[in-house]
């Protein structure tokens, strides 16, 4: 019984390894007849884009090979190649080489993605290949090396900031202290400043610092401008309170300038004439049994100095009283000799 399951088995497992085999070989079958064109031919496969010279990172007025092939396929084949999808370039191929394809870079419209495409002629068909993307180098330019602070005092903490304005990215920067590099490379894939801080410990830190910058073009290295930082002088305490000192000097001088002209000279005229006023001994013209009144003299202010007289005003207050008359206000002139 046992003999006879494991007879039964076995044959079940060949025949479905026989199944299994038939239809591996249709596939393969159907597949080769689809390559089969209507005149015998055998369909282009996808084509590969090779570069063969030169890389893809490139620099102006550099040559570089590009290497396209479909395999399999029955020849004569067309290859044309493409730049964002416009036509470069095409040649046929009368037998199984590869068509190549040489491009100079001479400016920036040169660079970005090439594809080729394989194709028989006079066909409407065609396969494409993988695409190959070309980025132009530009050289750098002159970094420049910059701090928010030129002046620096022990225990300082400072900033130094390295940038190069033009060049292709990604840069890296180092910065130097004399020869000697004082951090890590610093490598930018972005256009910013690459940027290190530094403890001011000592005299020695105060040296030449300098940073460097190159990126993927080739042979070319760029030094900056040397920056150096100066001592800064600490200023003692009592310098505030002697800069408030001078101030209050200045606004008392200042003060006392403008007090002449508008309060000691008017106090000097004021007793010099009303000493004049007591040697001439001036007197009311009007009646004084008539009218009650008191006769107020006014400060005299000088019409020219070259003349002899000056003007005054004489200001009586009076108080009218019942049954008798009202005082006028009497002008004079004063002659003044000395």
């Amino acid at each position: 019984m046992f003999l006879s399951y494991y007879r039964s088995f076995s044959s079940r497992t060949i025949v479905s390894r026989l199944k299994a085999f038939l239809l591996l070989l249709l596939a393969q079958m159907s597949q080769q007849i689809q390559k089969i064109t209507a005149n015998g031919k055998e369909m282009v496969s996808n084509p590969k884009l090779v570069l063969v010279q030169g890389t893809l990172n490139v620099v102006m007025k550099q040559n570089v090979t590009l290497s396209c092939l479909s395999e399999p396929g029955s020849p004569p084949v067309r290859y044309i190649l493409f730049k964002h999808n416009q036509q470069v370039s095409a040649l046929n191929r009368s037998d199984l080489s590869p068509a190549l394809f040489t491009l100079t870079i001479s400016s920036a419209r040169d660079v970005g993605e090439y594809k080729c495409k394989a194709e028989y002629n006079n066909s409407s068909g065609g396969k494409y290949s993988n695409s190959l993307n070309f980025t132009l180098l530009e050289p750098i330019s002159k970094p420049v090396l910059s701090s928010p602070t030129s002046q620096a005092k022990k225990g300082q903490n400072v900033s130094l900031s390295c940038f190069s304005e033009n060049g292709s990215l990604p840069i890296t920067y180092l910065f130097f202290k004399g020869t000697q590099n004082i951090s890590p490379q610093k490598t930018m894939q972005k256009r910013k400043a690459a940027v290190i801080f530094l403890f001011i410990n000592s005299l020695s830190d105060f040296g030449t610092y300098k940073c460097r910058a190159n990126n993927s073009f080739p042979n070319i290295t760029k030094y900056s401008n040397a920056f150096n930082f100066t001592l800064a002088e600490e200023r003692s305490h009592s310098q505030p309170l002697i800069i408030s000192l001078g101030l209050i000097l200045l606004l008392l001088i200042i003060g006392l300038a403008l007090a002449i002209p508008f309060f000691l000279i008017p106090l000097y005229k004021a007793k010099k004439f009303k000493s004049t006023r007591s040697q001439i001994g001036l007197t009311s013209r009007v009646n004084a049994e008539e009218c009650e009144n008191e006769v107020i003299y006014s400060e005299i202010e000088p019409v020219r100095p070259e003349e002899e007289y000056i003007n005054f005003s004489v200001i009586r207050r009076e108080e009218e009283k019942a049954g008798k008359r009202a005082c006028a206000t009497v002008y004079s002139k004063v002659l003044i000799r000395d």
